[in-house]
């Protein structure tokens, strides 16, 4: 998680006339020189090129005579503290802008595409309001399959994790100095220790070996890969 007061842009230098690269080279270089950033190119006010470098200077000498050299008359750029999300960062920006000079589209090196779940939740939803309107389908015959287990519930309880099981299947939290694992059942249920328990506070007592622990702000659940937040954040 980065700190409240963290920063990614330190300085920026927006829409500069190409001459002034061309001709007052050192008024620039004074600046960006050995910098880390992502600059941006433009012909006639729009947006032509966008790119980054751990040379800003030295990059924009090179587009002032590569085979962008005559396609941009202003420019920008955007300096960073360090290197840290900048591929990200220019993909984001050539995804969103579809700059006419970038022939490659940015890409994510772990990001997840919601856009499957996203259909999936809608076709569920269509289901839902067409069986509201219409009835719900007939169905032929389905092959029996083996009666699975049921679960017993502690006294009648419904998990309070039910509603959560379709979009929370790991847990894990740092107890100690140690990372402990636990999982959701398709029933709601927390897996911990061999041990099913009805709440995410339970599991987290088991845990922690007390007889209570709040574990709503001590499991933490992967919102997308790589970002693990508290389960907390369900309930707002």
């Amino acid at each position: 998680m980065a700190k409240k007061n963290s920063q990614l842009v330190s300085q920026h230098l927006e829409n500069i006339s190409r001459k002034m690269l061309e001709e007052y080279q050192d008024v620039i270089r004074n600046f960006v020189r050995k910098r880390h950033g992502v600059y941006a190119l433009y012909r006639r006010g729009k947006l032509y090129y966008v790119g980054l470098a751990s040379s800003l200077l030295g990059r924009l000498k090179q587009h002032l005579t590569n085979k962008h050299g005559d396609t941009w008359d202003r420019f920008s750029v955007y300096l960073t503290i360090g290197p840290a999300y900048m591929k990200e960062i220019e993909s984001v920006l050539i995804r969103i802008s579809d700059p006419p000079g970038n022939k490659q589209r940015g890409k994510f090196a772990k990001s997840e595409n919601l856009l499957p779940k996203v259909k999936a939740e809608y076709r569920r939803r269509k289901k839902e309001e067409e069986e509201d309107i219409f009835g719900p389908r007939k169905k032929g015959k389905k092959k029996v399959k083996p009666a699975r287990k049921k679960v017993t519930k502690a006294k009648g309880r419904v998990p309070v994790m039910a509603q959560y099981a379709e979009r929370v299947k790991k847990l894990r939290a740092r107890f100690k100095g140690k990372l402990v694992h636990a999982r959701v059942l398709k029933d709601g249920q927390v897996s911990y220790g061999g041990k099913r328990y009805t709440s995410p506070s339970l599991a987290a007592g088991a845990a922690c070996k007390r007889h209570a622990r709040n574990g709503w702000t001590f499991w933490t659940y992967e919102r997308a890969p790589g970002d693990w937040v508290l389960i907390n954040d369900l309930r707002k």
